[in-house]
């Protein structure tokens, strides 16, 4: 039988290794993808030897920028002639405003428009696989966040006091109602898109920023975080229980369907989201 394929973003540390080392056991072709080329080698090869599995493969890429995406994309669709599964993982908060190298306010660029480029640049090796699932991992912290669509690059976000948990909050709801989209334009499809909370996970997330907000997450990650093994339970679900095949356009927590923050169901917030996304990564596919 042929070995399920799965690429995971952000896959070298958190929910993502734990989700690679579970689907590695179980036998799947995997392809990591993140940053640091060094620590993603040897990732992959402690995952091949915990594993007993040779089939797992470390792709590098700065996923907030469109020039990486582009490349290790195509990387992806000249090593394997299909992919089952797409878990996009990758994602940060940034409590000072960056730009990328390519003008882009980098939450947005990170966070969401990584999702939307490199799942419609993938889109033909995902058909190419009998059934084929999309799983995009967003967060609860969308609750009581609204996108500001005169403001999507987070410039007045930044200028308030929390600006960097704002603009988090806002692509996070960005994930769910892109997932939402991209479930309604693959109707009729064997191919499934859904998104998830995996919950407050005990992991290195948000520790790069060091100071006040740094030692603060870290506090609540020790007395109040669910271990990355639980954080992981939701994603693997979505990537290979049977329970959901033929599901799409849902949001899911704790592995059972929920329903998101009112803002994220706007169709038409996420048509317009979409339409904007495309603008912002013309000439990518």
């Amino acid at each position: 039988m042929d070995r399920k394929i799965c690429l995971i973003t952000g896959a070298t540390d958190g929910i993502g290794r734990v989700v690679a080392r579970e689907l590695g056991k179980d036998g799947w072709t995997l392809a990591l993808v993140a940053r640091n080329a060094q620590k993603g080698e040897r990732v992959a090869r402690e995952l091949r030897q915990e594993c007993g599995n040779e089939e797992i493969y470390f792709k590098q890429a700065d996923l907030s920028l469109q020039r990486d995406v582009r490349r290790v994309a195509r990387d992806v669709a000249e090593t394997f002639p299909r992919l089952d599964v797409l878990i996009n993982n990758a994602g940060a908060i940034f409590w000072k405003r960056q730009q990328t190298a390519e003008g882009i306010e980098k939450t947005f660029a990170l966070n969401h428009l990584n999702y939307f480029l490199l799942t419609n640049l993938l889109l033909d090796r995902l058909r190419a696989a009998e059934t084929a699932r999309i799983v995009n991992v967003a967060s609860g912290a969308h609750v009581g966040a609204t996108l500001d669509f005169d403001d999507l690059q987070n410039e007045r976000a930044y200028a308030q006091y929390k600006g960097g948990w704002i603009a988090y909050q806002r692509s996070k709801l960005a994930n769910i109602m892109f997932s939402a989209a991209l479930a309604r334009r693959l109707e009729g499809e064997a191919l499934a898109s859904n998104a998830l909370h995996p919950g407050f996970v005990k992991t290195r997330f948000g520790k790069e920023n060091g100071g006040l907000f740094a030692f603060v997450l870290g506090v609540g990650m020790r007395f109040g975080a669910i271990s990355t093994e639980s954080g992981a339970k939701t994603p693997l679900h979505l990537a290979r229980s049977d329970a959901v095949e033929g599901v799409s356009g849902r949001y899911f927590y704790e592995c059972r369907e929920k329903s998101p923050a009112p803002p994220a169901l706007e169709e038409a917030d996420q048509e317009r989201l979409w339409e904007i996304s495309e603008e912002m990564t013309r000439g990518s596919r």
